[in-house]
């Protein structure tokens, strides 16, 4: 059986076979960061952390290389925690169990953390190596990307001399990516008042599953079902059933598209054959609408102890409803950049407490006034359902810059390595990039990556043979920089 160590190319591989032992899922960085400082250390190279936590690694330049322009390497060091179901795992405490499978690298029922451990195992492999050539470098790590983007917020002027950066983010070889979309959190409460169930009621547990989920940025176009939707809308079509809700929950990141949800959910007695029937009839619906894409989709209905209460009529109405019409997945396609999202909305997060419903939705657009507009949408919707909206963690995008230095030699590169041009392309998912330009407004950026798919689901796979060209990419680029003027 082969091992990640032993994929080319191989100083790559084993730091990233490493990352993947280390637990580090955003908001739990500690482990990580460590192993990356004492890395650092072991090298004999210079490492701070700044007070948000991010991590700045410098290695001085190879000889004769002083003159060259300075280069900062960026990736991020969490990963997006996601299993399946029926997998036992604990992001916190246990490392991912990644394996070769034919063509890809990919993990045992979990994400894999390619997004962006390679992009880290990358800039480490650079650091470590002692026959690359290089001006000045920097390596910038930041934290908590994946969750709230903490680490390129907190990023401050003064720490950092490069005048260029390579982010390692990106997810298409042979694409170059030169801009991205914003985006906000639109958090929702919505208050509810509750009522005692009664022995005429049967309980049950009512589970969407079965989806592929995946980045709501990367993937939102491809068709993917929400499984927070389809539960609100079985919810709303089979009204006629009086079906009493306990509990509504479904998703577990803002920036994932949900792959399960479920409803706690009271039934009288004499409707129970018809709640069986009914849930039968909607699986058979959601097959023959979406099975060209959702190949696994399960609509199911279990037995469960009877809570105590239920939400009241109005609470009910209220919740249902509101899910039911709030707008998700794409609202527009680009005018400007052919077959790109311009913007979206990811209803992500459901959880249930004893007063109150939260609902977490992720916008993201490349217009600022467009994101605005979406996410006053979904606060009037909520707002109509006597929820409270407070929309938090507006981070900007990216705005491709026609004169960039950097992406000429990148492609010029590109095209010298493999004898065609490489893609120049804008992604609606959110990069860092844009944030930095608050502390670095001058620098001249890039972003490219190896092949990754599913990133956020626990579908997510890295293709082999990309990233050693993604790999020699980077290493071509950094001999090639110009000296400074």
């Amino acid at each position: 059986m082969t091992t990640l160590s032993q994929l080319s190319p191989q100083p790559l591989w084993t730091i990233f076979e490493k990352i993947c032992s280390i637990p580090h899922p955003s908001k739990h960085e500690q482990q990580i960061s460590a192993w990356i400082q004492s890395f650092a250390t072991e090298l004999g190279l210079t490492v701070k952390e700044d007070k948000v936590g991010n991590l700045i690694i410098k290695k001085p330049a190879t000889a004769g290389m002083e003159n060259r322009k300075g280069v900062v390497l960026q990736a991020h060091m969490d990963m997006v925690p996601q299993k399946n179901a029926d997998k036992v795992h604990d992001f916190v405490t246990d490392p991912i169990e990644a394996y070769v499978d034919g063509e890809w690298v990919t993990a045992n029922g979990t994400t894999l953390g390619a997004d962006n451990g390679i992009g880290l195992s990358a800039c480490l492999a650079v650091l470590q190596s002692t026959d690359i050539v290089h001006g000045p470098i920097e390596v910038l790590v930041t934290i908590d990307e994946e969750a709230g983007m903490t680490g390129a917020f907190g990023l401050e002027a003064g720490w950092l001399d490069g005048e260029i950066l390579l982010n390692t983010d990106s997810e298409d070889e042979g694409e170059v990516y030169m801009g991205c979309a914003g985006g906000i959190d639109v958090n929702v409460t919505l208050p509810i008042t509750r009522q005692p169930s009664n022995l005429n009621q049967q309980a049950f547990v009512l589970c969407i599953k079965g989806l592929k989920g995946g980045h709501s940025g990367v993937d939102i176009h491809t068709g993917r079902a929400n499984a927070n939707k389809l539960l609100a809308r079985f919810l709303k079509q089979f009204s006629e059933l009086n079906l009493a809700i306990h509990s509504f929950s479904g998703g577990t990141l803002r920036n994932a598209i949900p792959r399960e949800s479920q409803a706690t959910i009271l039934c009288d007695t004499n409707s129970v054959s018809a709640l069986k029937a009914a849930v039968t009839d909607f699986n058979q619906t959601l097959v023959a609408e979406l099975s060209a894409i959702e190949t696994n989709i399960r609509v199911s209905v279990e037995p469960c102890e009877r809570p105590d209460d239920q939400l009241s009529a109005h609470s009910q109405l209220a919740l249902i409803n509101s899910v039911n019409a709030c707008v998700n997945g794409v609202i527009r396609m680009s005018d400007e950049v052919e077959g790109v999202v311009e913007t979206s909305t990811n209803l992500g997060v459901i959880t249930t407490e004893a007063n109150h419903i939260n609902i977490m939705c992720l916008v993201r657009s490349l217009i600022d006034s467009a994101r605005t507009n979406t996410q006053l949408m979904i606060t009037s919707n909520f707002e109509l359902a006597g929820a409270s909206v407070i929309c938090t963690g507006a981070y900007p995008g990216w705005e491709p810059k026609a004169e960039s230095p950097i992406k000429d030699l990148l492609r010029e590169t590109y095209q010298s390595m493999f004898g065609e041009l490489p893609k120049i392309m804008v992604i609606h998912a959110g990069l860092e990039c844009g944030l930095f330009k608050d502390a670095y407004p001058n620098w001249d950026m890039v972003s490219f990556g190896p092949t990754i798919r599913f990133p956020h689901s626990p579908d997510e796979k890295v293709k082999i043979d990309t990233v050693a060209p993604f790999f020699d990419l980077l290493v071509n680029v950094l001999k090639a920089i110009p000296a400074k003027p």
